[in-house]
């Protein structure tokens, strides 16, 4: 497949006109956050995308699915930023497109993935700025999963059979590039509480626990605003 093809995106402000529920899910390496928001999606009957939305983002924009793994979640400086975030804010011409830096493309052929999927369809999106790209749509719901160092540490040696100094050293790393990208390509604080709507502590409350608060904060949403 050509790398080259031209995107057509969204701008930042463009509302999402729609009724779909769209949950996404910001989380700390080991708290669980990719089970829990697939168990849920099986409980509401709707698609959870992980590492999915990359294949969407690739199919949607032409560029090769490699790029947008290499790139998965992955801090640039900010300067790159700067500048994704001037083009994307001011437009830009198909000529500018093609110029761009790849790291610039694959930032928002993904924005713009998600954004497509959020009208498209009720689902949960877990990880990659989701929150961020659907700041404005009325019916997302932004949750935090975290968890006591610890608990995160048994979870991954579990996992992956990996000694409690290997675990707490991927689980450090992992969360250093997941709030570098978060923070570099968003207005907000990755693992912040005022960045999200809901926060939870899935070392205390459970995977199935969590799964169900969740759902109750949803039910809750929705009667808040049938009383608009």
């Amino acid at each position: 497949m050509k790398c080259d093809r031209i995107i057509i995106l969204l701008t930042k402000g463009e509302n999402i006109m729609s009724n779909n529920l769209v949950i996404t899910i910001g989380r700390q390496y080991g708290s669980a956050g990719r089970e829990i928001g697939q168990k849920l999606a099986a409980d509401l009957g709707i698609k959870c995308y992980d590492k999915e939305i990359l294949a969407v983002a690739a199919k949607e924009s032409g560029l090769c699915q490699e790029l947008f793994e290499t790139h998965d979640e992955k801090p640039t400086n900010s300067f790159l930023y700067s500048l994704v975030m001037d083009t994307y804010s001011l437009g830009y011409t198909s000529s500018g497109f093609v110029d761009m830096p790849i790291n610039h493309k694959v930032f928002l052929a993904q924005f713009d993935a998600i954004k497509k999927l959020a009208h498209q369809e009720s689902c949960i999106i877990v990880g990659r700025c989701a929150d961020y790209a659907l700041e404005e749509y009325e019916n997302a719901i932004s949750v935090f999963i975290h968890a006591k160092l610890d608990s995160r540490i048994k979870r991954i040696q579990r996992l992956y059979q990996m000694t409690e100094d290997k675990a707490k050293d991927v689980i450090n790393k992992t969360d250093k590039k997941r709030a570098s990208y978060y923070n570099y390509y968003s207005s907000k604080k990755w693992g912040d509480a005022k960045s999200y709507d809901l926060c939870i502590d899935s070392s205390i409350a459970g995977i199935d626990g969590t799964k169900e608060m969740i759902k109750q904060f949803i039910k809750i949403k929705e009667q808040k605003n049938e009383f608009k």
